[in-house]
């Protein structure tokens, strides 16, 4: 399936079965935020993440939805810019010489400034795409703030996630050690086993 079609299918369960999630989660972006963003990056997304963005402008208000597993809420274009824009002050002294390997998907002890947050948990975590060059390119790390560090790909893609995650909502199964719930008040939550 492919990104429009598997958002599509994830934001159709999520209106019949957690119709709180479903109410916050914003149309796509205009295209000039996305521009923006790129511009910044000093280079292009990979088709699947601007077709997402295009598609989903992350939560209203940035309003938590944990969207994809265990905890992570969609970033807008804008919120994927500034979370960006706030790890390069934070890591300003290794900014240009970050103590990560230069393959996409590799191991980094320091935040890259390839990584394009589309996801935050609220505690300093993101979900990013990897920009670095090699087979990798475009996969979905999860970067862990508080040890500073990813160490390999959760998902080969952003449409690889999205696939993935539908498909366990839609058949009840577990996304890595993670089940899906909806809460007595309609929103989606992800149990940790």
């Amino acid at each position: 399936m492919g990104v429009t079609e598997g958002w599509a299918h994830l934001l159709g369960w999520l209106a019949e079965h957690a119709p709180a999630t479903y109410e916050v989660i914003r149309p796509g972006a205009a295209d000039g935020d996305i521009d923006a963003l790129e511009r910044e990056l000093g280079e292009r997304l990979p088709g699947d993440v601007r077709e997402w963005w295009q598609a989903c402008d992350g939560t209203e208000d940035g309003v938590f939805a944990e969207l994809f597993p265990p905890f992570y809420t969609p970033y807008s274009a804008l919120g994927a810019l500034d979370s960006w824009r706030g790890r390069r002050k934070a890591w300003h002294g290794r900014w240009e010489e970050p103590d990560c390997e230069p393959e996409a998907g590799a191991p980094g002890f320091s935040y890259h400034p390839s990584w394009v947050p589309i996801a935050f948990d609220g505690c300093g975590d993101d979900l990013v795409v990897d920009l670095r060059p090699g087979m990798a390119r475009g996969c979905v790390l999860e970067w862990d703030n508080e040890v500073c560090q990813v160490l390999k790909p959760e998902w080969s893609s952003l449409a690889a996630m999205l696939d993935e995650v539908g498909e366990a909502l839609a058949s009840g199964t577990r996304v890595g050690h993670c089940d899906p719930h909806v809460t007595w008040d309609g929103r989606l939550d992800w149990r940790i086993h």
